[in-house]
């Protein structure tokens, strides 16, 4: 409206400037001919640019009896905490509940506070916060921040917490979900970081005073702190500086890149809520997601993210060759249930280490156990509180001796849930109990089990798909048909089917009772000999005779005179 208002105004101005140049008019004239006053037209003929109008003033004389009320409360936010400060809407209340003003609209009073706060913040001596522009040197710095995500992990809803890391010069970020944000999930994120960008900042890096770094913050001394040390071991391991802001909103504009990206990509890729069965599936996504946002242009910058960052990934210093072990160390003792609690959870290991101290890497995924230096179990790590992760074979020799412990244990239900126990095994068990009973059944299922320590899942299963068609429900025939699985690659061509049962059905319970039963079809189901026929050739030297001396040499021995 004001440009078109200014526009029309110079367009007169340069008529009566024209008509008074030209044809020589006196005000007079001109003030009639343009419809206008003289002052109007002295204006324009002293210069062309018309002068700008005032700007009209709102004027609220209701508020001016309350405007010392309101210039009291919003200096004793002077010294109030930044939450607890006046809103515009809480003074409006007040002036209604403590001063009667109930005749004052909540425009107005929101009006005067928010030109008078900042006017009242100069007259205490405080200077308006001001954002200076910064150019950031490529390689040399970076941020990292934490941030709350929500993700619905195996069907519940879960709150996580999303590691972020930014190069400060070209934008790139690398992000990382966890199941928590303690210290081995805040350098778990950085090493891979620093692998997935193939180097370390020269400078420094910026990051809160959050307690996985900081101890404590030594106030009035500028910016020191009193450092994890174990954080110290890890930055003098890569090799790079911490560079910490200020405590508490004066230190939120200091890495204000980082906690920009943070809501962005939360915005971006994690809404709705990812819906995923674990979160490395869900970090499998993520690393997608990072690469893809390379090709997007931060604010109005002419190159993409991965222009800037192909110039910055040559200026990185490079990441060392030893990798640092990020795992919290601790050493618990395994129960009576062969399990050990690590942070409010409980992991199994195998049942002969029952009673003994175990050394535990916990790790921002997953658990590893080890005995010594041998790892005895790895895990991912639970997240729900006094949650379980229990491996089924870690207690096959205990039930060896204990079947009927397996229908209700934990294990079991966990192999369930995982998909490690399958229809497979679950059609092998029906049909070992039918034949052998509920003991021996479950005897049979277990050494079944018991081959996947040494032959792969996928063989097994083949194996046991296997013994049930020839109706053998015993581990030596699975053994056999899954080492056949195995060479064969799960092939069947070239096999002679069993004969199928006539009247009474017949199931063999043994491979010793096949044999006899029914030998042809146990030849016919081996995989094909293809060794090379057996070789007598070097053992002909110990077929031969002796050489018989001549008639007349036997003569001359016998006499002694032989030479």
């Amino acid at each position: 409206m004001v440009e078109v208002w200014m526009e029309s105004r110079v367009e007169l101005f340069a008529r009566i400037r024209r008509d008074a140049r030209v044809e020589g008019l006196s005000i007079r004239e001109l003030a009639r001919r343009h419809g206008v006053g003289r002052p109007t037209v002295r204006q324009a003929l002293l210069q062309a640019e018309p002068p700008p109008r005032k700007p009209r003033v709102r004027t609220a004389p209701r508020l001016d009896a309350f405007k010392a009320a309101i210039d009291e409360m919003l200096r004793q936010d002077l010294n109030a905490p930044r939450k607890q400060r006046h809103t515009a809407r809480r003074v409006f209340a007040r002036l209604a509940d403590e001063h009667d003003a109930t005749e004052l609209s909540y425009s107005t009073v929101r009006d005067y506070v928010r030109r008078r706060r900042p006017e009242i913040d100069i007259e205490a001596g405080r200077l308006p916060e001001v954002f200076v522009p910064q150019e950031h040197a490529p390689g040399a710095e970076a941020e990292v921040d934490f941030g709350e995500v929500w993700v619905v992990l195996a069907g519940v809803k879960t709150k996580c917490h999303m590691f972020t890391f930014r190069l400060s010069h070209s934008g790139k970020a690398i992000h990382r979900v966890y199941a928590t944000q303690a210290q081995e999930a805040f350098l778990e994120g950085h090493i891979d970081a620093f692998e997935d960008i193939g180097g370390v900042p020269t400078r420094h890096i910026r990051y809160d005073n959050l307690t996985d770094a900081v101890v404590k913050v030594i106030y009035g001394t500028g910016r020191q702190r009193t450092e994890n040390q174990r954080w110290v071991l890890f930055r003098s391991h890569y090799g790079f500086d911490a560079f910490y802001c200020h405590p508490g909103i004066e230190g939120a504009h200091e890495k204000g890149g980082v906690e920009g990206e943070v809501g962005r990509f939360r915005r971006t890729h994690l809404s709705p809520m990812p819906v995923v069965d674990s979160l490395a599936e869900l970090n499998d996504r993520i690393r997608r997601w990072d690469l893809d946002d390379e090709d997007r242009r931060i604010g109005d910058r002419i190159r993409t993210v991965a222009q800037d960052f192909a110039r910055e990934r040559e200026l990185l210093a490079p990441v060392t060759a030893e990798r640092f072990e990020p795992g919290l160390s601790l050493t618990p003792r395994v129960s009576r249930s062969s399990l050990v609690r690590v942070r409010m959870a409980s992991y199994s290991v195998p049942a002969r280490f029952i009673g003994r101290t175990v050394r535990v890497s916990l790790r921002a995924s997953e658990v590893i156990i080890f005995d010594g230096r041998a790892q005895i179990a790895r895990h991912t790590r639970v997240v729900a509180l006094h949650g379980q992760s229990v491996d089924l074979d870690h207690y096959l020799e205990v039930l060896l001796h204990k079947p009927g412990a397996l229908p209700g244990s934990t294990a079991l239900a966990h192999a369930r849930a995982t998909g490690v126990f399958t229809g497979a095994h679950e059609a092998f068990w029906a049909a070992a109990r039918k034949t052998d009973g509920d003991a021996g059944g479950t005897r049979a299922l277990i050494d079944v089990l018991l081959l996947h320590r040494s032959m792969a899942a996928e063989d097994v299963i083949g194996g046991i798909t296997a013994a049930l068609t020839v109706g053998a429900v015993t581990a030596d025939v699975v053994a056999v048909e899954a080492r056949r699985h195995e060479t064969l690659g799960g092939s069947r061509l070239g096999r002679h089917p069993a004969d199928p049962p006539r009247g009474h059905e017949r199931r063999v319970v043994s491979l010793t009772q096949r044999r006899l039963a029914d030998p042809a079809a146990v030849i016919a189901g081996l995989p094909p000999d293809r060794r090379p026929l057996p070789s007598v050739a070097a053992y002909d030297q110990l077929l031969r005779l002796p050489e018989r001396p001549s008639p007349e040499t036997a003569v001359a021995i016998q006499e002694g005179t032989a030479s």
